[in-house]
């Protein structure tokens, strides 16, 4: 173990002292800390998205500080440590890697992806079986996942086993018919059913964006960027002119907008 990760898990110790530690971090718990470790995640991933070397650097530290804090919290109940956590981690690359730490060889990277699912596939059979319950293709997609990222894993998993469109026509045409329910079920008003048409609407765009093999979240993300890029201009048109885009009518705020569009 490298001397600054040992100096960080002898820092986390200190921060966790019931009588000298830190009064935040002792009162934490897993479900307490939870939130954050997903947000450092998605900081991570903000990161990389913008080049930011440096800023990575600071984030990869942030979000290897949660499991570090996970791991002390679990060693204090008498679960495991740290150091557990990582040799599982190193004995399950080793297991999936039989081609590069054992003799198997494959003729192919979609081989290889193969015996890789296989491998996940009867890990997540075997946690099923101790549990005892029926294995699912459907287990390990994680119920607190971003629903558009577990829309997209779930519609994976099921199309695995042939459940699944032929081609992207059919889910072209599943997105027409739930658009469709969707447009019928708004004239009745009920929120628990249009939440439901508005849930199959989703999934639906998910579908077709698996077909085009195209991330979701990624597409989604563009999208919000997109949109932010072109309001901030039209805000900025406004101001230019000395007014409040609160005062302004949504005609004049669709032309502005248009104009932004039309200037990328």
């Amino acid at each position: 173990m490298t001397a600054q990760l040992t100096r960080l898990l002898d820092i986390m110790a200190q921060l966790r002292d019931p009588e000298t530690g830190c009064p935040w971090d002792v009162e934490q718990t897993f479900a307490t800390i939870a939130p954050y470790t997903i947000e450092e995640a998605y900081e991570v991933a903000d990161a990389i998205s913008e080049g930011d070397m440096a800023g990575l650097r600071e984030e990869l530290g942030d979000l290897l500080l949660q499991v570090v804090f996970h791991a002390r919290m679990a060693e204090e109940d008498g679960q495991f440590d740290f150091d557990a956590v990582a040799g599982a981690i190193a004995d399950k690359m080793v297991r999936r890697h039989p081609h590069v730490f054992g003799d198997t060889t494959f003729d192919d990277e979609a081989a290889q992806k193969t015996n890789w699912e296989a491998h996940k596939s009867a890990e997540r059979a075997t946690k099923a079986e101790q549990s005892g319950r029926r294995p699912s293709v459907l287990d390990g997609v994680p119920s607190a996942m971003p629903a558009l990222m577990r829309c997209e894993k779930i519609g994976k998993r099921a199309a695995r086993v042939g459940f699944e469109w032929p081609d992207v026509g059919g889910a072209l045409d599943k997105l027409d018919e739930e658009l469709g329910e969707l447009k019928a079920e708004i004239d009745h008003g009920d929120a628990a059913r249009l939440t439901d048409e508005i849930g199959d609407v989703l999934f639906s765009v998910v579908n077709v964006a698996r077909h085009l093999r195209i991330d979701p979240e990624a597409a989604l993300r563009h999208a919000n960027t997109k949109f932010e890029r072109r309001f901030h201009a039209v805000e900025n048109s406004y101001a230019a002119d000395g007014k409040d885009i609160a005062d302004a009518s949504l005609e004049n705020m669709e032309e502005r907008w248009q104009s932004a569009k039309t200037g990328e």
